[in-house]
């Protein structure tokens, strides 16, 4: 019953939320530190807290029932280290721009720390740092053996030409090397908004020009394309994993109880708030599995059809088109992405921005279970609501965990050097080929050449890690299950209990060198 989450640890005599914070220039104003978009406000009220306030409030309500000592308690709670950069850019005007960015090290008390970079305008050092603090959550919620990081520059990609993203990248690259806040034993950025594999492979190569004679230079940064040492299976791994989140969470009696739903992904229906590369995958995943479909939402606009939509056909639509306008005559057109979450559906995935809801529309949330694809979609107030009237709500840190736990995978593949399946797969069929001749000698029938190959296949790198993947989520949802059931709490308030008392035991167990 996974008692070793719930027991007591012992004193500790840390110091409270004195935690060392490196940061290359002065803190932002708290002007700027407060920065949103209307997107992430208009599901608000202005009393509900930020981002940062709502993955803090989550801690703490865990925080009390966790039996951990209150020292260590506060120092997991805070940011151990942040970095702010400016440096200049030569435009192709011949103008000069300054450049903003951050990376912020939540908790290093597993290493490398581990989180994306992303590319918006909206980023600032308050979203940096409940991001990486959510990371680190969500890497033990999950068990993989990495401290949580977030960074981000503050500029809309969409604005800037390929030339110019390159040598943004590579400067700010250049300035993690030089502060040491990168590299596979320190630092592992990944893909996050508005960046990609493209972006990672310039940071990879940025840092082996810095670090020529390290071997691992390849695992200073996950997500990159195949041809630079990523993994198969990266691209999909956080739509993928949240798929199978929620197929083990309708698979619980308790969750049929609860919802009314029979448990079965076949019979459900599905709406996706953002269809980039999570709500794609995601939306993909839930379709190929039996259900149906019916809204999906983006920046412009949502299409919603009862009917189902086809998922593929829509994609390769909105990647010509960059909308959903003039798709279907049959499919209704909502203006923005918002108006989607409150159709009708038996589960809802909001994938796109944190603070979509609220107290301004809980009311009119009509999911019987709400998977939260994006960081912090749902907020205190608003989960409180829905957990009130029996809707589900499967937290962030569990459900979009899926990305970290292959860009783990990839990680493991760059230190061995080595792909996955490469020693193994031709023994394996081997050995399933001599098996299966022995039961055709037996058995008197021979198998025809196409069952051969699907039997006797042997794993490659996707299949191991799906597998991986899969074993992964169906382990940490379970996990949660039962401390939901032990506590009798909700799931993210068991997620986050989960986690804490998972780092405090490497804290506790590590002696917590030099606080004493």
């Amino acid at each position: 019953m996974a008692s070793f989450l719930l027991k007591q640890l012992p004193q500790t005599s840390r110091p409270l939320a004195m935690a060392a914070r490196r940061t290359a220039v002065p803190a932002m104003p708290t002007m700027l530190r407060n920065l949103t978009t209307a997107a992430t406000q208009a599901a608000c009220e202005t009393d509900e807290p930020s981002f940062l306030q709502s993955v803090e409030n989550y801690y703490d309500s865990a925080a009390k029932i966790s039996g951990i000592q209150d020292g260590t308690l506060s120092h997991l709670r805070a940011v151990d280290s942040v970095l702010r950069v400016t440096f200049p850019i030569e435009m192709g005007d011949g103008k000069t721009e300054v450049i903003e960015g951050y990376r912020a090290q939540h908790s290093r008390h597993r290493l490398p720390v581990k989180g994306g970079i992303r590319y918006s305008e909206e980023v600032d050092l308050q979203e940096v740092e409940a991001l990486a603090s959510l990371m680190t959550y969500k890497c033990a919620v999950v068990d993989v053996p990495f401290g949580g990081a977030k960074g981000g520059i503050k500029i809309d990609p969409r604005k800037y030409t390929v030339e110019q993203l390159e040598r943004i990248t590579r400067r700010f690259t250049m300035e993690l090397c030089q502060k040491n806040f990168i590299g596979a034993g320190v630092d592992v950025p990944a893909p996050d908004v508005g960046t990609g594999p493209r972006e990672m492979s310039w940071i990879m190569d940025t840092y082996r020009q810095f670090n020529a004679a390290d071997v691992n230079a390849a695992g200073c940064v996950t997500g990159k394309p195949l041809s630079q040492g990523g993994v198969r299976g990266r691209t999909e791994a956080t739509g993928l994993g949240i798929y199978y989140g929620v197929r083990e969470f309708l698979s619980y009696p308790e969750v049929q109880q609860k919802t009314g739903l029979n448990g079965k992904i076949q019979d459900s229906t599905v709406v996706v708030q953002g269809f980039g590369n999570v709500g794609y995958y995601c939306a993909k995943f839930f379709a190929n599995d039996g259900a149906k479909v019916v809204g999906i939402g983006e920046r412009d606009c949502s299409i919603y059809d009862p009917a189902g939509l086809d998922i593929e056909a829509l994609h390769k639509y909105f990647t010509e088109h960059g909308t959903f306008r003039g798709f279907s005559h049959s499919a209704q057109i909502l203006e923005g992405s918002a108006a989607i979450l409150e159709k009708d559906c038996d589960i809802l995935i909001p994938a796109a921005l944190e603070r979509q809801i609220g107290k301004v529309n809980v009311d009119k949330i009509k999911a019987k279970v709400i998977g939260e694809g994006a960081n912090g979609p749902v907020t205190p107030a608003a989960h409180t609501i829905l957990e009130s009237r029996n809707q589900v709500v499967l937290p962030d840190l569990l459900m979009n965990a899926g990305g970290v736990t292959v860009s783990y995978f990839e990680w493991l593949k760059n230190l061995s050097h080595v792909r996955f399946g490469r020693m193994n797969k031709k023994w394996d069929e081997s050995m399933r080929l001599k098996l299966f001749s022995l039961v055709e000698e037996n058995a008197g029938r021979t198998l025809t050449e196409a069952e051969r190959k699907a039997i006797v296949h042997g794993a490659e790198e996707a299949d191991l890690i799906y597998s991986g993947l899969e074993d992964t989520m169906i382990q940490a949802c379970e996990e949660t299950r039962q401390t939901a059931a032990l506590k009798n709490v909700d799931f993210r308030t068991a997620a986050y209990l989960n986690a804490i008392q998972k780092i405090a035991a490497v804290y506790e167990g590590s002696g917590m060198l030099f606080m004493h």
